[in-house]
């Protein structure tokens, strides 16, 4: 049996996304899960690709495997914890675990392999950057606009919720 090309990238990225995901649960320092949750983002930014959604894979890698890892980064430099590992789960917990989601990749499998693929293609996929950019500054211009504002007062909150520790810190000292 003969795989195309698209068939095994689409195999190895498909294995990088979980083998990210399993390192993210799996790592016990912070900084390494984050290092192996950028790796989760960039093979599905790779995904999307494999689909035709090339604004989508670039707004992937920019947003999560950019903007939101610097976030999580800041996060956990700005805020006090402690590095320390969960205790070990116990066997019986594991093989619960271990049965759901083998249970959920069967169900998942049987849905999709049933799944009826029949259809006239659409154009979809052609400039798909540019119907995206008239819809988003066109149609859903107030919603982009209020997001934007909501980061924003999000990031100065974040600002002076972290100064405020700072100064908290220096005046118990």
């Amino acid at each position: 049996m003969m795989f195309s090309g698209e068939y095994i990238i689409f195999l190895c990225l498909a294995l990088i996304a979980i083998a990210g995901g399993i390192c993210m649960l799996r790592l016990s320092k912070v900084v390494h899960m984050v290092v192996a949750l950028v790796f989760t983002f960039v093979s599905i930014a790779g995904l999307y690709v494999l689909l035709s959604a090339e604004f989508v894979a670039a707004v992937q890698i920019l947003i999560y495997s950019g903007a939101i890892t610097i976030i999580m980064l800041f996060g956990i430099m700005l805020t006090k914890h402690n590095d320390q590992t969960f205790p070990h789960i116990k066997r019986w917990k594991k093989a619960i675990i271990l049965a759901s989601i083998l249970l959920f990749a069967m169900v998942m499998f049987s849905a999709i392999s049933n799944l009826p693929l029949e259809g006239e293609a659409t154009s979809l996929h052609e400039e798909n950057t540019k119907q995206i950019g008239i819809a988003l500054y066109s149609t859903f211009i107030i919603p982009f606009e209020l997001t934007s504002v909501l980061l924003l007062v999000a990031l100065i909150g974040a600002v002076i919720l972290a100064k405020k520790e700072d100064k908290e810190a220096e005046n118990s000292e």
